[in-house]
């Protein structure tokens, strides 16, 4: 007993002294005072709308700004542009995710790329998957894109043909999440999830039911603590939904696996045939439980990121129908667009997109913590300062929100918080280029290598039912965050965007 009680009072000295120091350092970087003693700014930031608060303390502080986190952590906000150039560019392995966010990773995934920390480390996972996600590659899985775009839309014929009229309302966020694992199953890995029949599906449920459910307190105090004790993760009826989704999307990982190698077909350009060469020239992973854990990570991300964007858009142009109608006509060509046609032609249909991963970016918030005390370059002072390098001590966690990066009135003018796609063609013809247009998908050595892959998902998608559909959204909908920034019927708990849709 004694022991212990000794242990614990070091931990606590320990933790009081990480502060002080941090409050000493940073003591000049304004921020919101402490809304709560224990909470710190965490209640009222998972109680509002998703990056609300962000935008607010960024237009009253600058660029740079702390607020304080549960039990006294200090977290650093930065939308400094050379601020954060230099810290997911040249000092990007300097500021790994922080431990929480690692214990997430491996918690639900295994130790995969989004895991893995180290620039010997990561550059070795990114190369055995880069290959299999490259533009060149997206290219040949276009007609799987096309393949699982037409089931989705045959779902959604299926449920008008059943209505009494012409039209059905149609719950999108459900069909998003299914449309998303089916494309990446196909896509990456030549296995059906099957999810598409519109049956109950283990693995759907499963990654559903784990960040779909935000609504409780018991996600709270998870989010709340999980930067400070990692273990939290692994406690509770959330513990049981993390190894449950974990062993699901494994057991389904090593089935994949196990049936490509009996098939032995390596003549696909997709990612499971890139591993069948790399495991028959002996240059796989170190272990079977590592080729698992990338798997899960390739569908996860799919399926996370993907279904909220595509939940999104279908959203802004079920209330923006002129905008709707407008992307209508542009595809109606003959014949289905190439990978190529995609990156050349339909400029609305790009902006769209653009305008919605603008506005809706899936990750609000990039995650980084000091892995020593170091000092960044910003491109204006703080405060009154006119010092141009922020100290930051070692242990500092600090967050890029993304939402309020992509809807800086300084680039994209007073209206930054409005969908209006046609910004990006004027930017276009106006010849405007910024440096970072979009930051959803991160950038420098660690931003996401699914990129090309996610875009040509989605203009298929779109075209797809685009030319057979149009809808309409009856509801009043608002964002809420889960893993990622999912829309939901105002007031209600999981995700959920029911559309009028008709034929056309």
């Amino acid at each position: 007993m004694l022991l212990a009680v000794t242990s614990l009072g070091a931990c606590v000295l320990r933790y009081v002294f990480h502060l002080v120091s941090i409050h000493r350092i940073l003591g000049h970087v304004p921020g919101p005072k402490r809304s709560s003693l224990v909470w710190g700014e965490e209640w009222a930031l998972y109680h509002s709308r998703p990056g609300s608060h962000y935008v607010e303390w960024h237009k009253k502080f600058g660029k740079v700004l702390k607020f304080t986190g549960a039990f006294g952590h200090q977290v650093l906000s930065i939308t400094d542009p050379q601020a954060i150039t230099f810290i997911v560019g040249e000092g990007t392995y300097n500021f790994p995710k922080p431990a929480g966010v690692r214990e997430w990773f491996k918690a639900t995934l295994g130790e995969g790329i989004l895991w893995v920390e180290g620039k010997s480390a990561h550059e070795k996972q990114r190369r055995s998957l880069a290959p299999a996600l490259s533009q060149h590659s997206v290219r040949n899985l276009t007609p799987v894109f096309y393949e699982t775009s037409a089931k989705l839309a045959a779902q959604w014929g299926k449920q008008i043909d059943e209505s009494t009229s012409n039209q059905a309302e149609i719950e999108v966020t459900n069909w998003a999440g299914r449309f998303a694992l089916d494309t990446v199953g196909r896509a990456a890995f030549s296995y059906d999830f099957n999810c598409l029949s519109g049956e109950p599906h283990p693995l759907a449920d499963a990654l559903d039911g784990l960040t779909n459910n935000e609504n409780k307190l018991s996600s709270f105090y998870m989010r709340a603590l999980f930067w400070l004790f990692p273990s939290i993760l692994s406690i509770g009826k959330k513990g049981e939904m993390i190894r449950r989704s974990k062993h699901e999307l494994g057991e389904i990982a090593v089935k994949m696996w196990k049936d490509a190698k009996i098939a032995g077909d390596m003549s696909e350009k997709n990612l499971m045939a890139m591993m069948l060469k790399a495991d028959a020239s002996g240059l796989t992973f170190q272990d079977e439980a590592h080729l698992v854990a990338q798997m899960r990570t390739v569908i996860s991300a799919g399926y996370e990121t993907v279904s909220s964007v595509v939940s999104w858009v279908l959203y802004e142009l079920s209330t923006n129908t002129s905008i709707q109608d407008r992307v209508r006509e542009e595809i109606s060509t003959a014949g289905d667009p190439s990978f190529d046609e995609f990156n050349t032609k339909f400029p609305i249909l790009d902006a769209v997109i653009h305008e919605t991963l603008r506005l809706h970016p899936p990750i609000l918030e990039n995650h980084h913590q000091a892995a020593e005390t170091v000092s960044i370059p910003l491109s204006e002072p703080i405060g009154r300062t006119s010092d141009l390098h922020l100290v930051i001590p070692k242990g500092t966690i600090l967050e890029i929100p993304v939402n309020v990066v992509q809807t800086d009135p300084a680039i994209w003018g007073p209206d930054a918080d409005i969908f209006r796609p046609d910004r990006w063609l004027e930017r276009r013809q106006s010849g405007i280029q910024n440096k970072r247009d979009l930051f959803a998908f991160s950038e420098g050595p660690r931003a996401c290598i699914g990129k090309a892959f996610a875009l040509c998902e989605l203009k298929v998608l779109l075209v797809t039912l685009l030319r057979q559909f149009s809808w309409t959204c009856p509801y009043d909908i608002e964002p809420f965050q889960s893993f990622v920034i999912r829309p939901r019927i105002k007031g209600q708990g999981p995700s959920s965007l029911p559309l009028l849709v008709s034929r056309i």
